[in-house]
């Protein structure tokens, strides 16, 4: 098999087996081959070679694949997060219709994921990078409930305000550097304004603060395994876009300065607000906000000082695998610790947990220190971000108590558990623990030094610290914890503010004499029957669109027409485009 031919099975994979799908008869059946779909990319890394790089000039506008050192890394983290949630979704849905539908969609951002990751031009990390953001949309909703909805239209919202920023700064960008492919794009320094609308534009799909608000719905609401791939695989496509488009050496170094002021924000925020919430997988997303922003810290380091670049970016992508394994094994373990008793769900919980907040031996540890080690080189002093790195950490295991005492109670009725959803489980959590041996050998025997082991055990004893003291306030406030904090934080003022501008027009009756008040007001007295009207259409036709062949096609309507928006825009941008 020559190398063009296995870099484009990567991403293709997956869409020729919803193709497939999409045969009648065929759906109900070949969603079990779902798992299948990652083997090329798995095969591409043992079979691959570094600086593997293909031209298809029939695809889009001319697309270019490769796999660097640090795509291999994410490739690595990205087909094995989901091939496992892909066998857990085997034993974790339902029968009926709603499965097939899932697994459609579920394919349709492994798709995107996989090409994002291989891309090597602009147009193809775009065109795979919105696949995967909007395809992730039925996910959300996958269940059908006013949660899930809810939680999908705010993701989608936070996806469409993300797709626009990438998308004109992605314009910007190919202007300036007159072609899209990678390579061209770092040799031309962003300018300020592209450099902005990369930020906001990733920085969504990676939990930036303030940009992160549709995490703590998304999460909870979606299924199982949709859960550990959002936080484990799809949010690191922010992560990954920043090292593409604003690479160390060619973007600003004053945005170096801003990502590592975001970063750390973020990374505290994310335990403040992740400490009050009242269910498992929220605190789990929370978790995933700090430790994005941990990991935008060290990208931000990188990029206001060059020369420590090597270093922290090959430290990044050990610390992308860390968190993203270990999430996703906590998600996973979710699922299993509601169907078993007290005993076994803590053993599927704890060593992922204590991975994430940096105990020795494991993965979190080895991370946490390569992260650090080049801070110590630094032209200037870094101190202070060292400090609140470790600091950060005191309170990933205050999170991980949160968690373990919400999600470590089983069930009422133990049921048993199908290897569908231990084995994947159990391979992730053996990899909090093998990873770091089997791909950073250097930094794991490093960890294991007393200098460094005291590095990563003092956070952990004050994160115990602080959860014993928060334990005896909680019994001032009658044995809970304060609900201070609500789901989707910032989200929630802007939400009730809402429905209280509108509750106050319809109570003003001086309202309706402004100008275009009549207006305001037939409208406001007409949504009621129109709300009636557009609920029985939506009856009439839930039966089709719940069909996942009518939303697949639907859905390749829309991708088609995002390309046609891509062809456009190339060719608006005049003979300084691609």
């Amino acid at each position: 098999m020559t190398l063009e031919l296995w870099l484009i099975l990567i991403p293709v994979t997956p869409l020729l087996l919803v193709l497939a799908m999409a045969l009648p008869g065929l759906g109900r059946h070949l969603w079990r081959l779902t798992p299948l779909a990652v083997l090329p990319a798995l095969a591409g890394l043992v079979w691959l070679p570094d600086g593997a790089w293909a031209f298809y000039p029939w695809l889009l506008m001319g697309t270019e694949l490769a796999l660097d050192p640090v795509g291999r890394g994410f490739l690595l983290l990205t087909a094995l997060l989901w091939g496992a949630a892909a066998v857990y979704a085997q034993g974790y849905l339902g029968a009926g219709p709603a499965r097939v539908r899932f697994h459609a969609f579920f394919l349709l951002a492994m798709a995107g994921n996989l090409g994002l990751v291989v891309a090597a031009d602009v147009v193809f990390f775009y065109t795979s990078f919105a696949l995967m953001s909007l395809a992730a949309m039925g996910l959300v909703v996958h269940d059908q409930r006013f949660e899930s909805w809810r939680a999908g239209w705010v993701y989608l919202g936070m996806a469409v305000v993300g797709e626009v920023a990438l998308f004109t700064g992605l314009i910007l960008l190919v202007h300036d550097a007159g072609g899209h492919g990678m390579v061209r794009v770092w040799e031309q320094p962003p300018d300020a304004a592209a450099a902005a609308l990369l930020v906001i534009g990733l920085g969504v799909k990676a939990g930036l603060v303030p940009l992160h608000v549709w995490l703590p719905l998304a999460h909870p609401a979606a299924p199982t395994p949709a859960s550990a791939v959002l936080s484990g695989a799809m949010i690191k496509a922010g992560l990954l876009g920043w090292m593409r488009l604003l690479p160390p050496g060619s973007a600003p170094e004053a945005l170096g300065t801003i990502l590592v002021v975001l970063g750390l924000v973020g990374a505290g925020y994310g335990v403040a607000a992740g400490v009050f919430q009242y269910r498992a997988k929220t605190v789990l997303a929370y978790s995933s906000i700090s430790q994005m922003g941990l990991m935008t810290a060290g990208l931000g380091v990188a990029i206001a000082h060059p020369a420590l670049a090597p270093a922290l970016i090959s430290a990044l992508v050990i610390y992308a695998l860390h968190h993203g394994i270990a999430k996703a094994a906590l998600f996973l373990g979710v699922g299993i610790a509601q169907r078993v008793g007290r005993p076994a769900a803590l053993a599927w919980l704890l060593l992922p947990g204590l991975a994430l907040a940096g105990m020795p031996l494991t993965s979190g540890a080895v991370a946490k220190t390569l992260l650090k080690a080049p801070l110590y080189d630094a032209p200037v002093d870094l101190s202070l971000v060292t400090l609140l790195l470790s600091t950060a950490a005191a309170g990933t295991l205050l999170l991980m108590l949160r968690f373990w005492v919400l999600a470590a109670g089983g069930a009422r009725e133990p049921r048993p558990v199908s290897v569908f959803l231990w084995l994947p489980c159990l391979v992730l959590v053996l990899g909090t623990v093998l990873l770091p041996w089997a791909l950073a050998p250097e930094g794991a025997f490093k960890a294991l030094t007393p200098d460094h082991v005291l590095a990563v055990a003092w956070p952990m004893g004050l994160g115990l610290l602080i959860g014993g003291s928060g334990v005896l306030l909680a019994r001032l406030w009658g044995g809970t914890m304060p609900r201070l904090i609500p789901e989707g934080d910032l989200w929630v003022p802007l939400e009730r503010g809402g429905q209280g501008v509108l509750g106050w027009i319809s109570r003003t009756p001086g309202f309706w004499h402004m100008p275009g008040g009549g207006f305001t007001l037939a409208l406001v007295h007409g949504l009621p029957r129109l709300w009636a009207a557009w609920l029985d259409r939506v009856a009439r036709g839930e039966r089709l669109l719940l069909r996942w062949e009518t939303l697949g096609l639907l859905f390749i309507g829309l991708v088609l027409s995002m390309l046609v928006a891509i062809y456009l825009g190339a060719v608006m941008v005049g003979p300084g485009g691609p």
